[in-house]
């Protein structure tokens, strides 16, 4: 009558047979836990009095199994707990000495219920809390993240550690408001940890039932990874229930729900493609309610979450009234009948195409020396005997787009070894009728001309287009590259292989249906695309016509249906396109790609791109997050257009996780295709962004998830060898399959970066109910008027302040040895007016929080062990009812109201300089204590009032950063207007590789009133570091950037607020190396020696507002339209 049996361990082995899992893994030998290792968690008395269990007769076993809660014991109880606890410390062990890459545990009795000293639940001992504090005690693992996705909360998990911040707990559960197993407030939204566990505890409740996989996928997207990608664990403990599974309805157990469910986890633990899932659609309302509540409770805690607290009424209401209008009231949920999932067997996984004739592309204007051309390798051209004259070298081609950078790809790729693991598959030129799927016969006809015009002609009509060189060998170049990528496609189609990559050039993505641009000439992801849909056009499983006109989202637009999930709707055959998802991350907005599907349902387009307010390349409002397609096609172009430079992996796994990942999922498709283009990588000339290999690694391995893995990479830009060279790397890892690498993030998202991601989530919310998740912020500002207590800075130490609010008193639970605390505020709900003010020292390209946390240090470089897994098959029957309720006194209130002042005078050191006088020029005596004085009460302005437009350039001192989002208003002081003085954070980084071009300060010292060397003028000069001449900033006449460019110092220091600005990192520095020279700088501009410098390094340096430095010395932005080009 209990169904937690011994038959579950059966169920689960004979499928994992079957399916030839078995043989995939390591088997591990089970073993017993400790005691010393139990008690990690559980009280020595408890667990000796389980011990004794095993001598119990059946009565005395009955009446204690009575005391507890939904539990029965048997005399083998205790030896298959012992072992199913030790079974998954032998798992932790081999994963952390690299034995394996990850594991599975196939145990019982299940134990994320028992506590400290109570069976509770079928549960003797946490199994995954014991593991997680041995991991600690034993691995020196300070962060760990335990997600449960068991359909009963784990109350058990969620005690032991609510207290504390090292542990990092989710549960997705089952509350039904209170009416579920374990019917505990503590289950709920509200409840966050206590003390410095405060914000470390998630529950994401489910009030009603029949939640379906849109609901789970939602949970995680919205909730869960943006969380861990901020907490940074460095080993995932999964308490894995699947008694939420399809053909469970009661969530209790089902032997084949359960069997398949173990299979299909294994399956992806393996690195098999996840199946395609069968319409998922969006978050059902409920579901939305449960993440805004979950979202709102979380939101003080953790940067990477915060938004404006209030949200557009009428955007709030038009959802609202589209939902009602739109839909059908959801009749009594029937659970569906259980599909039979297929898992690929492929006789390659990733599939690569290159070829070195794509060098035949080159501009015929770059210098090139005499003598013949030999491609060796892989296309590196080396000197030959040849008669033939050489086209290019490599020393001289000044154009970007330049030959190597398919061919250092390669090298790479070989050098790594990753060119060995792939199907290489032989290129081949595009049709005719490949092309005019998305080009027309005109412009066809005009490049394929090219090819025996002379150098004049090609010049003449290069000038004709945009950005654009041409060689009478470019269009069997961009003829080739599309070809190639259309052969990729035919590959995967065919299963031939799972997923691949395309080195190829010219890029295509600016190339129009009738018109080159941006280095492009045939839009290769366009017609690969079409390529797809030609193949694959056959009867799909789409939403029938009754799903389409209901959809809220369609209907009260007039508009083409969507892919969103009708609640009423039965699925039928209907013949259409196969649905392709196209993710464009190059830096620059594919104008190209955009046109030719913005007509199209069956293609979704989403590009993240440098926007610069319509002032990057391509320019113009095509890549505006207002685009969003036209007639059929509205809604599905979605463009995240970021305003200035400096984004980074934070910035984009934000899109992904809050807009790209949500939409893709909704939508479905059944290809995705990536335009590949890596030019908003680190180092890249033409970007101005920050993306890592590592970061790129986990784009890939996110978007595998879609379209049962079926996923093309297709190169466009990137013009920095070695960048483009590891990013792609780093890519075609992620496509074999190897676990994404380890990713360090330094800050949290970008305000600016989040303002554009709001914005495009604002535009979308009609078309995509499963953006409708988020609260869409009234204005472009960082916070509201509303504010909120932030965590402090997470530190490595698990026992270190978190400078919380202390609980303030203790309130036992039912169980012995359970103690709680409990706040004496009030529980933070949605909605609920918190305290009046709060301080930002952000600007909007500037981190939320600079995270102060130790970098993982886990390796997890993957052995040729794939996966381990520990069984356990034991047939003795110690299983227990659920259903009891249990009266656990836990509080849930959050501490939230307390006021965190962000920049205490303390942090203002005698390390930095005081901001000089907001007058241009000017360099008055101010008292260092004097203006520290003055910083005492920095609070935003509740208004959040507008900057005028003069004023909105002042952040690109900091390397582009646009301040006018988060002001800090100075208090009154006598030396300038209180109404008008306002200060900007900046965060210097603490060192840069260009501290060893710093020369010794020459032994006249320094003169802060010497005028600029070229044109004498005395207002905004600086001086270089390197050689110590004068020259005047940017906004005067830019002789000090003339400077750098000519002798390549990079370091230079302001006379006028004496800030040290590197050229090469594009960003303020503050290092002991440059103190010699602020100081000797600060004793002749202010008359008075600077005092004793403190040990730590200041948070950021405070800059007046000031015409002098729109811009620093350094940028090249004028508010002039710059020219119309790409480079």
């Amino acid at each position: 009558s209990f169904p937690e049996g011994p038959e579950r361990l059966h169920a689960i082995r004979e499928q994992l047979i079957q399916e030839g899992l078995l043989d995939r893994c390591i088997s591990f030998q089970a073993r017993f836990a400790e005691k010393e290792e139990l008690m990690f968690v559980h009280s020595l008395e408890y667990i000796d009095l389980m011990e004794t269990t095993q001598y119990m007769n059946e009565g005395e076993l009955r009446i204690l199994a009575d005391t507890y809660n939904s539990v029965y014991l048997h005399p083998n109880s205790y030896t298959c707990a012992c072992l199913a606890s030790g079974s998954v410390l032998r798992l932790v062990d081999a994963v952390l000495r690299a034995e394996i890459r990850n594991g599975m545990a196939i145990i019982r009795p299940p134990g994320h219920q028992a506590q400290h000293s109570l069976m509770d639940g079928y549960c003797m001992f946490n199994h995954v809390a014991i593991a997680a504090r041995y991991a600690q005690q034993k691995h020196d693992i300070q962060r760990i993240l335990i997600v449960d996705w068991d359909i009963h909360h784990g109350h058990g998990t969620q005690f032991t550690f609510d207290k504390d911040p090292s542990v990092l707990y989710f549960s997705i559960h089952r509350y039904e408001e209170g009416q579920f197993w374990p019917h505990l407030n503590a289950s709920n939204w509200s409840t966050t940890g206590f003390g410095q566990g405060q914000g470390y505890t998630v529950n994401v409740p489910w009030n009603q039932v029949g939640m379906r996989d849109a609901d789970y996928i939602g949970a995680f997207l919205h909730i869960l990874l943006p969380i861990a990608l901020e907490f940074q664990p460095q080993l995932v403990l999964v308490a894995a229930g699947f008694d939420a599974l399809q053909g469970d309805p009661k969530g209790g157990y089902n032997l084949r729900s359960l069997a398949e469910g173990v299979s299909a986890s294994l399956h992806t633990l393996l690195g098999d493609p996840c199946p395609m899932l069968e319409s998922p659609g969006a978050p059902c309302p409920s579901a939305q309610a449960s993440f805004c509540c979950t979202l709102e409770a979380l939101e003080p805690f953790w940067e990477v979450l915060v938004r404006s607290a209030e949200a557009l009424e009428e955007d709030n209401m038009e959802g609202d009234n589209m939902e009602e209008e739109g839909e059908e009231k959801e009749g009594p949920w029937q659970p569906p009948e259980l599909p039979v999932l297929t898992w690929p067997v492929l006789q390659a996984r990733t599939g690569l195409v290159y070829d070195q004739q794509m060098m035949g592309h080159y501009n015929v204007w770059d210098r090139y020396a005499a003598g013949g051309l030999g491609l060796g390798g892989h296309g590196s051209p080396t000197p030959s005997s040849g008669t033939k004259p050489c086209l290019w070298s490599p020393a001289s081609s000044h154009h970007p787009e330049m030959p190597q950078r398919v061919s250092r790809i390669m090298q790479r790729l070989e050098e790594l070894g990753l060119a060995g693991r792939c199907l290489t598959l032989h290129p081949r030129p595009a049709t005719d009728a490949e092309l005019l799927t998305c080009h027309s016969a005109e412009y066809v006809g005009r490049l394929r001309a090219t090819e025996k015009m002379k150098s004049r002609e090609l010049h003449r009509l290069s000038t004709s287009f945009d950005s654009i060189y041409i060689c009478p060998s470019t269009f069997a170049c961009a003829q080739l590259a599309t070809g190639a990528v259309c052969r990729l496609v035919e590959a995967v189609l065919a299963g031939e292989i799972l997923n691949g990559a395309a080195v190829v050039r010219p890029p295509g993505h600016h190339a129009e249906r009738d018109a080159a641009c941006g280095f492009c000439f045939f839009n290769s992801v366009a017609v690969a695309a079409r390529c797809a849909q030609a193949i694959s056009g056959r009867a799909l499983r789409t939403q029938g016509p009754a799903a389409h006109s209901k959809c809220p989202c369609r209907q009260t637009q007039g508009l083409a249906p969507c892919f969103s999930q009708g609640t009423s709707a039965q699925v039928t055959e209907e013949l259409s396109p196969p649905r392709i998802l196209i993710v464009d991350w190059d830096v620059h907005h594919g104008n190209g790609t955009q046109h030719i599907f913005e007509e199209d349902p069956s293609v979704l387009y989403i590009s993240l791109h440098r926007y610069d307010h319509g002032t990057f390349f391509p320019m113009g409002d095509e890549g505006a997050c207002s685009q969003m397609g036209r007639a059929a096609g509205t809604g599905f172009t979605v463009n995240v257009a970021w305003n200035g430079p400096h984004m980074g992996d934070t910035d984009y796994l934000s899109a992904w996780h809050r807009l790209v990942l949500p939409i893709a999922y909704e939508f479905n498709p059944e290809l995705v295709l990536v335009s590949a283009g890596f030019d908003a990588a680190q180092g890249d000339p033409l970007g101005g962004c920050q993306v890592s290999p590592e970061g790129y690694a986990h784009l890939t391995h996110l978007l595998m998830g879609l379209a049962s893995g079926h996923i093309i990479l297709i190169l466009e830009g990137g013009y920095n060898l070695t960048s483009i060279s590891e990013s792609m790397a780093a890519c075609v890892h992620s496509l074999l399959g190897d676990p994404p690498p380890l990713l360090t993030l330094p800050r949290p998202p970008l305000l600016g970066a989040m303002a554009s991601i709001t914005k495009t989530i604002q535009v979308h919310r009609r078309y995509w109910r499963s953006l409708r998740v988020i609260k869409a912020e009234d204005r472009e500002r960082p916070y509201s008027s509303k504010s909120f207590t932030k965590k402090a800075p997470q530190t490595a130490n698990p026992g270190s302040a978190k400078g919380m609010t202390p609980p303030e008193e203790t309130i036992l639970d039912a169980g012995p040895g359970k103690a709680t605390s409990a706040s004496s505020v009030e529980e933070s709900a949605p909605g609920q007016t918190k305290s009046e003010s709060t301080v930002s020292e952000h600007t909007q390209n500037q981190p939320l929080e600079t995270a102060t946390g130790e970098e993982a240090t886990l390796d997890q470089t993957a052995s040729e062990a794939a996966l381990g897994v520990a069984t356990l098959d034991q047939t003795t029957s110690e299983a227990a009812t659920g259903g009891a309720t249990l009266d656990q006194a836990t509080s849930e209130e959050a501490v939230v109201g307390a006021k965190l002042i962000r920049i205490p005078p303390a942090s203002y050191t005698d390390n930095q300089t005081p901001p000089s006088s907001p007058v241009q020029g000017a360099t008055p005596q101010i008292s260092l204590d004097k203006l520290i004085g003055n910083l005492r009460t920095l609070e935003v302005d509740n208004e959040a009032q507008e900057a005028p437009e003069e004023d909105r350039l002042l952040g690109e001192a900091a390397g582009g950063q646009d301040m006018d989002k988060s002001m800090l208003m100075q208090s009154s002081g006598d030396h300038v207007d209180a109404d008008q003085a306002m200060f900007y954070a900046v965060t210097p980084l603490p060192w840069c590789p260009d501290l060893v071009a710093v020369c010794p300060i020459p032994e006249a010292g320094l003169d802060v009133t010497q005028p600029c060397q070229d044109c004498g003028v005395l207002q905004e000069n600086w001086v270089c570091l390197s050689c110590y001449q004068v020259y005047c900033g940017r906004y005067i006449n830019a002789h000090m950037l003339q400077h750098h460019e000519g002798s390549g110092h990079p370091l230079v220091l302001s006379y006028t607020d004496l800030s040290a600005w590197c050229y090469n990192c594009q960003a303020y520095v503050h290092h002991q190396a440059l103190l010699d020279a602020k100081n000797i700088a600060h004793q002749n501009k202010f008359g008075q020696e600077r005092t004793q410098p403190s040990p730590k390094l200041p948070k950021s340096l405070l800059a007046a507002q000031a015409p002098w430095l729109k811009g620093g010395p350094h940028k090249t932005f004028h508010k002039v339209q710059p020219p119309r080009s790409k480079i």
